[in-house]
């Protein structure tokens, strides 16, 4: 919905979820990093969380919280030896979205297939879904050695959508 007609009560359901609880789970978690000398934080943001997403504010809003979150929180963090970066997906087939979709192939009379294809087109160039294990993936690189440097930036994995 508009962002003017969202029921506040949406917006403080999605922002403790989507922010307050990565924030939560880090500062939980940084003080026993420090001890053990090091450690990675990655957190999965979004695309909404580098550009905006009409009727989607309340969702935009905390993904982009999280990724200012995880550059404050790597400046803080900058010689201790943990790194705290994003994954910032874009459209992944999960249950949720392929609920969307069904939604507006009834809505539209079309066929899912059609509204599979309609929804990459508007978003994302490479016109394919990421799938969760690429997610996984990305997480694995950031946890790695050779992402021991890499701090306070976000890893975007979607099809070229933040690109445009």
């Amino acid at each position: 919905s508009l962002a003017v007609e969202t029921d506040f009560a949406v917006y403080e359901r999605i922002v403790a979820v989507d922010l307050l609880a990565p924030i939560a789970l880090t500062q939980a978690n940084l003080p026993r990093m420090a001890a053990a000398g090091g450690g990675r934080i990655v957190a999965i943001s979004s695309v909404a969380g580098l550009v905006g997403s009409p009727l989607r504010s309340a969702y935009s809003a905390a993904k982009h919280g999280l990724v200012g979150f995880t550059k404050s929180v790597a400046l803080e963090t900058a010689t201790t030896g943990i790194t705290v970066n994003a994954i910032c997906p874009g459209w992944v087939l999960t249950p949720l979205v392929r609920k969307q979709i069904e939604e507006r192939a009834a809505a539209n009379g079309t066929g899912v297939e059609r509204e599979e294809r309609a929804l990459l087109a508007e978003k994302q160039p490479m016109l394919r879904f990421s799938t969760p294990e690429q997610i996984g993936a990305a997480a694995l690189y950031l946890c790695s050695e050779g992402a021991a440097t890499v701090t306070g930036t976000h890893l975007s994995v979607d099809g070229g959508w933040v690109a445009r």
